[in-house]
């Protein structure tokens, strides 16, 4: 056992009589009896510094803490891992010189929350050494936004309180309150959502719950704040993040979810600060992508996307902690462990980038054989989760997983659909968009929507029963400027018009001078298979436009694959 703390200046004597401390044993049920109080307040008021000791429920001192006048600094005795409805097991006892102020300090009772101490006992130094007045506290069980009670009594001897009764009744109030809490079937975690102003922050908050659940976490609790800007350092601020440090303890949940982007100075002061995981927008985006990544191309983009993404976050903490390759050939000051990943990221994003563009050059070629046999290309766009895998799957009768998450579709998927007069098309489904997508994604998955590049038209699928869709269409329209797609034919579509009522939707749809339709009803796709149709091959009216009733589409389904058909990857309907 060994005292830690401000030890400097301690002379031989005084240091003897802290360590005396381990060997003294309380009575269980006490507090603090008044003969270890005037052991703690004789040296206290000697040294002029606090003294701390944390102690267990039999009465055995754990640690032995010097202070400042001002403060004790706890040592690491690591996070609480049994429930959320139990303590510590451990009590701070502090010997508070009468020069020192407050009794019972801010810093003491946040460490009393953070930790789940189980309580804070504070008693007054005299300046003779004798204890005086004494004050102890504990949380409130089930309420991590009230402050923690503090009891205050005249002097040590008059502190006739059950310590194991006490705290068997705060422990089982705790129990009873966390049988309301939530109960989650993902990962539990804690949202902080920063409304600055915008006019869309209600949206970016429903955005991040549907990001939340996609990526199977469950939000138990939302911490929100209005800021006129962010905090350079904490993002919310010193107070805010102590308040929510403190509501991610008392539920037990151990991840914290910004609803922003976080820079990597950020992420690692409020790691620091928590001792919680701390993830932003982006890296739940590629969490997402990780978990739904299934062909080759697919993981090698994500992979690429998140070294990238964290890459910046490789800095160097501590030389002191740095480790030497060293060894023959590698002699010299070598490099440190820190400088080994960074090195080793940068070639794994070397070799990534190689394979992509290998992968890139053979798609290139199989497009280049469609273009060659006069096919055109239709390729559909929208928001992540409008429905355009179920608009694949309904006019092109195939099965393309289709789920109501975000996301769903990460690879593109293309299907030929037959037109009359022997015409045909290749229908192409690809990754959804969302507003602010993060510039590793898209570069990573470059190669992916060059697709979108050898498109004839992309069809812009938008869930017109989203009250934001006219949100999602900007942003959209906003990445495919940024791919230099402007000068594409595009057609908008309404999708899910049966959730508002088809006539409200062609309304809306007039307005926009978009096509309404639902993906659940191949019935009513009729107008948008026409709407290509004529946007392919009749823009110049150079052919008599057919009625409804000579229009027939079919998906072609030969006997047998042609070699230049599995050359195209897979683009005939099983």
């Amino acid at each position: 056992m060994k005292i830690v703390g401000n030890v400097k200046g301690l002379n031989s004597r005084q240091v003897k009589t802290l360590e005396r401390l381990f060997d003294r044993k309380m009575r269980a049920a006490a507090i603090i009896t008044a003969e270890f109080a005037h052991h703690m307040t004789a040296i206290a008021a000697e040294s002029h510094r606090k003294i701390g000791v944390l102690m267990d429920r039999r009465g055995h001192v754990e640690h032995v803490v010097v202070g400042d006048a001002l403060r004790v600094d706890l040592p690491d005795i690591g996070r609480q891992r049994a429930g959320v409805s139990r303590l510590r097991g451990l009590r701070l006892l502090v010997a508070t010189p009468t020069s020192s102020g407050a009794l019972t300090t801010a810093d003491e009772l946040t460490d009393l929350s953070k930790l789940r101490l189980d309580l804070v006992c504070s008693v007054e130094a005299l300046a003779d050494g004798r204890p005086g007045a004494v004050e102890y506290a504990h949380v409130v069980p089930g309420d991590d936004a009230q402050a923690p009670l503090v009891v205050r009594f005249g002097h040590v001897n008059a502190l006739e309180v059950d310590f194991l009764e006490l705290i068997a009744a705060l422990e089982e109030e705790s129990e009873r309150k966390a049988d309301r809490r939530i109960k989650t079937k993902g990962t539990p975690a804690l949202l902080v959502h920063i409304d600055t102003g915008e006019k869309d922050s209600a949206s970016r908050l429903k955005e991040m719950h549907e990001l939340c659940r996609t990526a199977n976490v469950e939000i138990v609790h939302i911490e929100e704040q209005r800021k006129g800007r962010v905090d350079p350092k904490f993002v919310v601020g010193s107070g805010k993040l102590k308040a929510i440090e403190l509501s991610a303890l008392d539920l037990g949940v151990e991840v914290i979810i910004f609803d922003r982007d976080l820079t990597p100075p950020q992420s690692r002061a409020i790691t620091n600060r928590t001792e919680l995981k701390v993830i932003d927008r982006t890296q739940l985006i590629l969490d997402i992508f990780a978990q739904r990544a299934t062909s080759h191309d697919g993981k090698l983009q994500v992979e690429l996307a998140q070294l990238k993404y964290m890459l910046p976050k490789l800095i160097q903490k501590n030389t002191a902690m740095s480790r030497l390759t060293g060894g023959i050939g590698g002699r010299g000051p070598g490099e440190t462990k820190l400088e080994v990943n960074r090195r080793r990221a940068h070639d794994r994003i070397a070799l990534l980038e190689g394979q992509l563009s290998k992968l890139g050059q053979q798609r290139q070629l199989r497009r280049s054989r469609r273009k060659t046999r006069n096919v055109p290309i239709v390729s559909i766009v929208g928001y992540t989760n409008a429905g355009k895998s179920t608009l694949l799957n309904t006019l092109t009768n195939s099965e393309v997983l289709a789920e109501d998450k975000l996301f769903a579709t990460l690879d593109p998927t293309s299907r030929r659909l037959r037109f009359p007069k022997d015409r045909e098309i290749v229908l192409t489904d690809t990754v959804g968009f969302i507003r602010d997508l993060p510039k590793d994604l898209v570069a990573a998955f470059k190669a992916t929507l060059e697709e979108l590049d050898d498109a004839d038209v992309l069809v812009h699928v938008v869930d017109i029963a989203d009250p934001d869709f006219e949100l999602h269409i900007k942003a959209v329209r906003k990445i495919l400027d940024e791919l230099g797609l402007e000068k594409k034919s595009v057609i908008l579509v309404f999708n899910k018009a049966d959730v508002i009522g088809y006539e409200t939707a062609a309304e809306l749809a007039h307005l926009h001078n978009a096509v309404a339709t639902s993906a659940l009803d191949k019935f009513k796709t009729a107008a948008l298979l026409q709407t290509i149709e004529e946007l392919l091959w009749q823009a110049n009216r150079t052919e008599p436009a057919l009625s409804q009733a000579e229009v027939t589409y079919s998906v072609i389904v030969p006997e047998v694959p042609s070699v230049d058909d599995e050359a195209d990857g897979g683009l005939v309907t099983p």
